[in-house]
């Protein structure tokens, strides 16, 4: 009797052993998924875009370049690729580590919908089409997947959300200080002109009288700089869309310029601070203090 007790004791042991093997192996095939955080507002890290926002599931958020001046231009069918990130009574406990609350606000868009910004840009989402037939039939916009950047430089405008960009790219319309519209040539006219800004939206602007990495404006004492303040950084953390070897810095009267191929960095004081705003363009006149744009030619 003890003989079969112990036959049967092994045997089931082996078919629990087995039974238990197979329901290991099969959930070894499953996707794993993200656990939500606590916090509504992260910085994820990626080893070729640095840190960047994400919401608390790891999906990336977005800026739009065409929103300088801080008011969401997506409309339309570009809702639908590029949806709103909201989240209500944000506070300072839905932040994860690095992010600081009074960078962050909310804002109404052209469709009535509330959207968070981030020093100053409204936020998004990348949401590409997914599961078309091949042959005409409609797919649907899916959030792209935690951890995923693909939106990143999408059409030249769209860029991911980091946290320390000293560089930004706008597109919008040039207007002078003379009130008139200027196409990118400086001739008078409508049509958008894509150029640099800093983090904030604000317009940066080179002197035509500069020399490589040279400024020729600013005065030792400063006495000029509250007319073209220098930009003064000695940051480089620019659109993945740019070279950023073609970025340098140069001290000025013991500060710190940031210069884009051989052209030291400025802002227009008129501007006065205004997203957006480019005066500076016609003053004195067009073309003398022009925006860098990412086709500048080299300083001589």
């Amino acid at each position: 009797m003890k003989l079969k007790q112990i036959t049967f004791a092994l045997a089931a042991l082996v078919a629990t052993t087995f039974f238990s093997s197979c329901s290991s192996d099969s959930s070894d095939n499953t996707t794993p998924t993200v656990p939500e955080l606590k916090t509504e507002v992260n910085l994820s890290t990626s080893a070729t875009l640095g840190s960047y926002l994400s919401d608390k599931t790891g999906r990336s958020l977005y800026f739009f370049a065409t929103d300088a001046n801080g008011q969401t231009s997506c409309t339309g069918g570009c809702e639908a690729l590029w949806p709103a990130f909201l989240v209500d009574n944000l506070t300072a406990d839905k932040l994860g580590a690095g992010l600081t609350l009074s960078d962050f606000a909310t804002i109404t868009n052209t469709s009535g919908k509330k959207q968070l910004t981030y020093k100053g840009w409204p936020l998004y989402y990348y949401a590409p089409v997914s599961g078309g037939d091949g042959y005409g039939g409609a797919g649907t916009n899916t959030i792209e997947a935690p951890g995923k950047t693909a939106g990143d430089g999408f059409g030249g405008v769209w860029f991911i959300a980091k946290p320390d960009y000293s560089i930004m790219i706008v597109r919008s319309q040039l207007v002078g200080h003379d009130g008139k519209n200027y196409k990118s040539d400086y001739t008078v006219g409508d049509g958008q002109t894509t150029y640099f800004t800093d983090a904030k939206g604000l317009t940066l602007y080179t002197f035509k009288n500069d020399n490589f990495q040279k400024n020729n404006f600013t005065k030792a004492d400063f006495s000029n700089n509250a007319v073209w303040p220098i930009y003064e950084t000695d940051k480089i953390v620019v659109p993945s869309v740019l070279d950023k070897s073609k970025f340098s810095v140069i001290t000025v009267f013991g500060k710190s310029q940031l210069v884009y191929n051989g052209w030291p960095l400025y802002y227009f004081g008129q501007d006065a601070g205004v997203r957006g705003a480019n005066k500076g363009i016609s003053f004195p006149s067009p073309a003398v203090w022009p925006v860098p744009v990412k086709d500048s030619p080299l300083a001589i």
